[in-house]
């Protein structure tokens, strides 16, 4: 069974709506979670940048950004992440695609419906799994919304808009961004890469004196390398210490920026000089991934 029912972009100003997928589903249900959209985009600027609302047995997601609003009708079992990754999909293709100017000065429905097919290609591709597994992301978006949780939707905000209390009360509900305590593989790999970066910087020095007794180009390259090097080290030891969001992705290209700058420094190291750099940066990836924020929040359905 789909998960993922309907799918709309509309202007967040005035609610207008500007692409949406073509409508198969016949459910007296679903037809009524329409009717509430209505409602919504009607006050769509005074919510969070990110909600749900939950009507019946289908959820409504959305999301805005740069006057635009973009949402989704999905079924109960849809998990939160593979809708807000849906969204987020959703934005930067359209924000791609689409003529703001055009948008902004829109006066009649789906003035952007060459978007449509975008949609309903997307929605059908999302409701087949399989075809899914190297296009998103589902572990990135779920720390995301352990981050920056979800703001759940009540009747009553849908019938009186979002007041500046409702703000304050979703604010103060953030979880706390603590992880994992450190295990014994995380400090090792804290001290291996502190180790690493040490030298690289220490090293970038003797090649700064050599630039500037000699001038010469492959010194300023040295230079350079090291240095990045040493950025890619602490990098890495700042995301094992502290959450952010796509923490792993970032992870991975502090990686691939050490692997660069040992490539770059082969004719100054032996082969197992550059392994042993290149195997810190591997294990102090793996210790990032591994190191998880405590717990999941309350009631954020993520």
């Amino acid at each position: 069974m789909s998960m993922v029912l309907f799918a709309l972009v509309m202007r967040s100003t005035d609610g207008l709506p500007l692409s949406a997928t073509t409508d198969y589903e016949q459910d007296e249900g679903l037809q009524e979670t329409k009717k509430q959209i209505k409602t919504l985009s009607e006050k769509l600027s005074t919510f969070p940048s990110r909600c749900s609302l939950k009507t019946g047995k289908f959820n409504i997601h959305f999301t805005s950004s740069l006057g635009l609003g973009y949402l989704v009708v999905c079924t109960e079992n849809c998990p939160n992440a593979l809708a807000f990754c849906f969204l987020e999909e959703m934005q930067s293709q359209f924000l791609d695609r689409c003529d703001g100017f055009l948008i902004r000065n829109a006066v009649r429905p789906y003035s952007s419906s060459d978007f449509d097919d975008f949609l309903q290609d997307t929605k059908q591709r999302y409701n087949s799994p399989c075809s899914l597994t190297s296009k998103i992301s589902l572990a990135d978006m779920q720390s995301e919304l352990k981050m920056i949780p979800t703001y759940q939707l009540s009747p009553e905000d849908l019938r009186s808009g979002f007041s500046r209390r409702n703000v304050l009360h979703y604010k103060s509900m953030t979880p706390s961004q603590l992880l994992e305590p450190v295990s014994l593989p995380g400090i090792m790999s804290c001290v291996l890469s502190i180790f690493c970066g040490g030298l690289n910087l220490l090293q970038g020095f003797h090649a700064i004196e050599g630039f500037m007794q000699s001038y010469n180009d492959e010194d300023f390259n040295d230079m350079i390398a090291f240095f990045l090097g040493t950025a890619g080290c602490l990098y890495q030891f700042y995301l094992f210490c502290y959450f952010s969001v796509r923490r792993n992705s970032k992870s991975f290209l502090a990686f691939a920026l050490i692997c660069l700058s040992n490539i770059c420094l082969f004719e100054l190291r032996n082969v197992w000089q550059i392994l042993f750099h290149v195997a810190v940066a591997a294990f102090m990836t793996l210790q990032i991934r591994l190191r998880q924020l405590q717990c999941k929040a309350p009631g954020y359905n993520v």
